[in-house]
């Protein structure tokens, strides 16, 4: 029997998604695609989970699209791999709980942009990042045109993807593509640390928030403040809200529900 191409887990409110193919170092076949999209939409409407960790077996993070895939392929099979890859990368966007993704080793093409598709990015000392498509003749189809620009500029992603140069943890960490770096021997334990203490905290809240930044990528700041006004509304109603005032009156911590 084959391997599993997805290792999925709890630890509690924690969800966790591991790429299971490390002999490909774990490159996005249309299988591995249609199995992670799957994962993640059942996990966005479960509201067990509080908080989500994307990581990978073996020596890499990711290696990007899987080239043999790529061989031979016509227009429409051509398309159907970047189809799906666009909803890969949407569906994590779209979900309501923080999705962290904790990086080792490479993180390469479609895999960097998997990282960067994510909320928040713990990565190994270890880790390498690198938009390599132009060392393939290729451009960025993965959504980091859209993306990266948003993170870290227009200067810094003309020049990742003009030169698919490879990146090292804490030059990852100075553009803003990582959120924290750690020794690598200590990536799992921080990584379940802030997705702990996410998913201990008002969640309800949190999900209202990542909807409203990623709306206000796409209009302008009144635009924006007005979407915020009704989604603070809708906080003020929610009992982790009743709970943060009456903690905060009665000196202790909040004990938050996600409601």
């Amino acid at each position: 029997m084959s391997e599993p191409l997805l290792r999925v887990g709890t630890a509690g409110p924690v969800a966790s998604i591991r790429l299971n193919r490390p002999r490909k170092r774990n490159a996005l076949s249309m299988d591995l695609m249609r199995d992670l999209i799957a994962v993640l939409e059942g996990i966005g409407t479960n509201r067990e989970v509080a908080a989500v960790i994307l990581a990978a077996e073996g020596s890499a993070f990711c290696a990007g699209h899987d080239l043999n895939e790529m061989v031979d392929r016509n227009v429409n099979e051509y398309r159907q791999i970047f189809d799906l890859c666009t909803d890969l990368m949407t569906v994590i966007q779209r979900i309501p709980q923080p999705v962290i993704a904790q990086v080792h080793g490479m993180a390469t093409a479609a895999g960097c942009q998997l990282v960067a598709a994510c909320d928040l990015v713990v990565a190994s000392e270890n880790a390498r990042f690198s938009e390599t498509f132009i060392r393939r003749g290729l451009i960025p189809a993965d959504g980091s045109c859209w993306q990266l620009p948003r993170m870290i500029g227009l200067g810094n992603t003309f020049l990742l993807q003009y030169t698919g140069q490879v990146i090292d943890a804490q030059e990852a960490l100075r553009l803003g593509i990582a959120s924290r770096v750690t020794p690598h021997e200590e990536l799992l334990h921080t990584t379940m640390e802030l997705a702990s203490g996410l998913a201990s905290g008002a969640t309800y809240g949190m999900a209202l928030t990542k909807r409203l930044i990623q709306q206000s990528l796409h209009v302008g700041f009144e635009e924006s403040m007005e979407l915020a006004g009704v989604a603070q509304e809708i906080a003020r109603r929610t009992e982790d809200h009743r709970e943060g005032v009456r903690a905060f009156v009665e000196k202790r911590s909040p004990r938050f529900t996600g409601r």
